[in-house]
């Protein structure tokens, strides 16, 4: 099985489940977006999770990800920067404990990474992320040993507010033979910074993931639509249509895949993430691209059934023999 490597934002999600929107247009934050905020936005958001329950759990879109091939006996690494604090180290000792190669760098100056998360009755999840230490990682922080080993490097969209360092990134694993994929985060990301993603995507990434509001803001166009512009950029074009399920493009061959269907969705929180996570492990594994999209559908209708992205053991165990089901077809 091929190795892969995450890079992304090391976050830990303290999340939160809401009666109504009412806290999220107080807060400005629109619904169902990711929303980066500064310290003081953080401590607000503190004072009103002070009143709610709340779950932690370790995020970050390349995190979920490589978790979730973790979790599948994938073999992974990721690289990420975290603060000298308690998220920092229940960031690493997850890593640790789901035996994903731990390539962590420290500031010496700023807390970890926060991702609050807003769950809404209706399963939409709605970020306010403070990046603290992971917004320090630089592209001089990157060297070439961190890449050497792994055949994929999975990148997550929120990244792309330091150039410099995803070039970098991208010219280190093209240098140590990796193929490139990367997701592209959030509608308001792309659009905000369309000129580079559209960069990335014509000269450097192979295999791109996108869901129908990412890829509207990508193309201007329809999934279809956008499955046909994407596809003729990369080798492989992913469009994500919710419980439509997936649309999959290689050269000419286009296949469309099914949602697995859920019928009490708890929290959506890291399904695309795992959605990339049950593709990518098809993919390391040498299985069809329908197999990859099914086994990446199954994981993403799995994770939309529990408040975050930690699964237990016995969900696992159901997934795998699910995965073997697929695999018989």
């Amino acid at each position: 099985m091929d190795k892969i490597i995450g890079l992304g934002n090391a976050l830990v999600d303290v999340l939160a489940t809401l009666k109504d929107d009412t806290l999220l247009s107080e807060m400005k934050l629109p619904k169902g977006s990711m929303q980066l905020i500064d310290e003081a936005n953080l401590q607000q958001i503190n004072s009103e999770f002070s009143e709610l329950n709340t779950h932690l759990a370790t995020g970050g879109s390349a995190g979920n990800a490589i978790l979730g091939l973790a979790c599948l006996g994938a073999k992974t690494g990721f690289i990420g920067k975290v603060g000298k604090d308690f998220y920092g180290d229940f960031f690493r000792s997850n890593l640790q404990k789901n035996g994903i190669e731990d390539s962590l760098l420290v500031s010496e100056t700023l807390p970890s990474g926060v991702a609050s998360t807003f769950i809404t009755p209706d399963g939409e999840r709605t970020f306010g992320t403070y990046l603290g230490a992971a917004s320090t990682l630089k592209a001089d922080d990157l060297a070439l040993e961190m890449f050497k080993g792994y055949t994929y490097l999975f990148i997550e969209g929120y990244l792309v507010q330091d150039h410099e360092m995803i070039l970098r990134a991208i010219e280190l694993a093209k240098e140590a033979g990796l193929q490139v994929c990367l997701d592209l985060a959030s509608y308001n990301i792309v659009a905000g910074d369309l000129e580079f993603f559209t960069l990335l995507i014509n000269k450097y990434v192979d295999i791109v993931f996108a869901n129908e509001e990412e890829a509207k803001a990508f193309t201007g166009g329809t999934p279809e639509e956008a499955l046909e512009i994407i596809g003729k950029k990369c080798s492989v074009a992913i469009v994500k249509v919710g419980s439509e399920g997936s649309l999959i493009r290689k050269g000419t061959e286009t296949i469309k895949v099914k949602a697995v269907l859920v019928e009490n969705v708890i929290d959506t929180t890291g399904a695309g993430d795992y959605f990339a996570a049950g593709f990518l492990y098809g993919l390391t594994s040498g299985y069809s691209l329908e197999k990859c999209a099914k086994i990446g559908s199954l994981l993403s209708s799995q994770v939309i059934q529990v408040v975050g992205t930690t699964m237990g053991q016995e969900r696992w165990d159901e997934i795998k023999l699910n995965i073997n089901r697929i695999l018989s077809e």
